[in-house]
């Protein structure tokens, strides 16, 4: 004979509750029915605000999510959860965590992250088992000065705080492999930060940092170092002990050279130093033989060493907007190289070695000062070969022709020779940068600009129709680059201001009154780049295939 087994007594032995983002102002009432068996309860992203007396009642609890709601206090009651392993409260209106947290003696993590938090109680360095501290955003001023008793940690998270040193107990913590101090107040770095044996990844970006500990470089387990965003002048000769590096950021700060002990890093996979006032790279940076990634952005180089060469790894070098006059030729040994930036420097020619790099998809050279490419380009695949700013395709049609200088053929095509790109400002700057302000000075008797001959001369030549014609007729294209409308508008607005200023000046009135001579008619050569003004011109054909080699067209 069957019996029914009364409702209270089901589901008795539950261990897991999911009561993720479910909207709930208050802990379910029925959660209460499992306090002898439930192990996990996960509360993450709801509307709490209180927890309850018999919430702690739960003392069979080993993980426990509350993540992402509005709790604004943790009772002193926290001291039950003597079993509990995992505690996430992060992102919560906390204001203080009770001393009695130290009786959670099994606790491994714990994430208090994003709470206005100020302080950590003092016993705190008690939970001898934690292992990881996540700790970001909580405004914390300083952590206790005990926090190496905390010698199981492995990772410690103490981003975006307050933190204006570290205290020498950190030293203790010997199995520590993650720490992230980025984001704070910290102005220098304890000599005993080179205590930290097992260390893998340090993250220190963001702080005030003027320079690096040499001990530092004792730290043979470190695999990444970001220092980024600092105020470094240079990088300790002892980096090159960081025999296990693969990951070196140090941009955006004051470096303006790199140590020759960089060249000892034999893993180093990727390096980053755009932003900071490099003047040359050392020889041994070649010696980098795993170097896979080379950014070097906005810096004042004007040379690159021959030994960049050495790099068969490298896949995607970035050196924009630097003061550089010439590639090495030894360039082409980087056999992998797939992307090469080198736009906006003051470069007059690629060396033809570049085609030795077979793997090169993409070739950024625009904003520099070239008038011809080498023929040798058309061995290589590109995806994307950029010569200008307002290019509207990744590729062009070529043409073939003569360097006047070597006699060896060249490319060319309509947006070569190019002309240094400048650095785009406001009002009377952005016309002085597209070379209008001179003309709308000398030629006010106009209520346009349109008719302007720019003031540069292009590699392309239209056929001789009337030998009488004077060379001076000849038709010679002139072009510039298109502004933007938004420009446009600008430019007319402070020249029509200018030409009111001048004309009041010279006592005349916004009519001009007074009789001015009339402006010479334009010619020719004047009148096309004025037709073509408002449209993608010259156009530039692309090639149809996907990914098809730089065939030059015929001459």
């Amino acid at each position: 004979m069957f019996h029914c087994i009364p409702l209270w007594r089901c589901n008795r032995h539950i261990e897991t509750i999911d009561k993720r983002h479910c909207s709930l102002l208050y802990v379910p009432d029925e959660i209460y029915r499992y306090s002898r068996s439930l192990e996990e309860l996960l509360l993450d992203a709801n509307q709490l605000r209180d927890l309850p007396k018999p919430f702690f009642q739960l003392v069979k609890l080993r993980k426990l999510g509350l993540s992402d709601n509005e709790i604004q206090r943790l009772p002193p009651e926290i001291a039950n959860f003597m079993q509990l392993v995992e505690l996430d409260v992060s992102r919560n209106d906390i204001m203080e965590i009770p001393e009695s947290i130290s009786y959670c003696k099994a606790l491994q993590v714990a994430d208090f992250s994003g709470n206005p938090l100020t302080r950590l109680p003092e016993t705190f360095p008690e939970l001898r088992n934690l292992t990881c501290l996540s700790i970001n955003d909580i405004s914390l001023q300083a952590l206790p000065e005990n926090i190496g008793n905390l010698s199981n940690l492995v990772s410690l998270e103490l981003r975006e705080n307050l933190l204006t040193y570290l205290p020498e107990s950190l030293a203790q913590l010997h199995r520590l492999e993650e720490l992230d101090i980025g984001n704070n107040e910290l102005y220098n770095l304890p000599e005993t930060i080179g205590c930290l044996v097992s260390l893998k990844d340090l993250w220190l970006d963001g702080n005030q940092l003027a320079e690096i500990p040499a001990e530092l470089g004792s730290v043979k387990s470190l695999l990444c170092l970001d220092v980024s965003e600092n105020k470094l002048e240079r990088l300790p000769e002892d980096i090159g002990g960081l025999v296990s590096l693969t990951d070196l950021l140090v941009s955006q700060n004051l470096i303006d050279y790199l140590p020759e002990g960089i060249g000892k890093l034999k893993r180093l996979s990727i390096l980053k130093v755009d932003q900071n006032r490099l003047v040359q790279l050392p020889e041994s940076i070649g010696n980098c033989e795993s170097l896979t990634e080379l950014v070097l952005t906005e810096n004042q180089l004007q040379i690159l060493p021959r030994s960049i060469g050495k790099l068969k790894k490298l896949s995607n070098f970035n050196c924009d907007r630097n003061r550089l006059t010439s590639l090495p030729k030894e360039i082409g040994g980087c056999s992998s190289l797939n992307v090469l930036c080198v736009r906006e420097n003051r470069l007059t020619r690629i060396p033809a070695e570049v085609s030795q790099a077979t793997e090169l998809h993409v070739f950024d050279v625009s904003g520099n000062r070239l008038v011809y490419l080498p023929m040798s380009l058309t061995t290589l695949r590109l995806k994307a070969l950029w010569l200008s700013e307002n290019q509207s395709q990744p590729l062009l049609t070529f043409q073939t022709d003569v360097d006047p200088e070597s006699g060896e053929k060249v490319l060319t095509c309509v947006l070569l020779p190019q002309q240094p790109c400048e650095p785009e400002n406001k009002g009377l700057d952005n016309l002085a940068r597209c070379g209008a302000l001179e003309s709308l000075v000398n030629d006010m008797a106009d209520d346009t600009w349109d008719d302007r001959a720019a003031n540069r001369i292009s590699a392309i030549r239209f056929l001789e129709e009337d030998d009488d014609e004077d060379d001076d007729e000849k038709g010679t294209l002139m072009r510039r680059a298109t502004p933007h409308p938004g420009e446009l508008k600008t430019m007319k607005k402070t020249a029509e201001n200018l030409r009111n200023d001048m004309n009041a000046a010279k006592g005349l009135d916004s009519n001009k009154n007074e009789a001015v001579p009339p402006s010479p008619a334009p010619s020719p050569s004047t009148l096309w780049p004025t037709f073509f003004k408002d449209s993608a011109w010259p156009p530039c054909p692309v090639t149809s295939s996907a990914n098809p080699p730089l065939v030059p067209a015929a001459s």
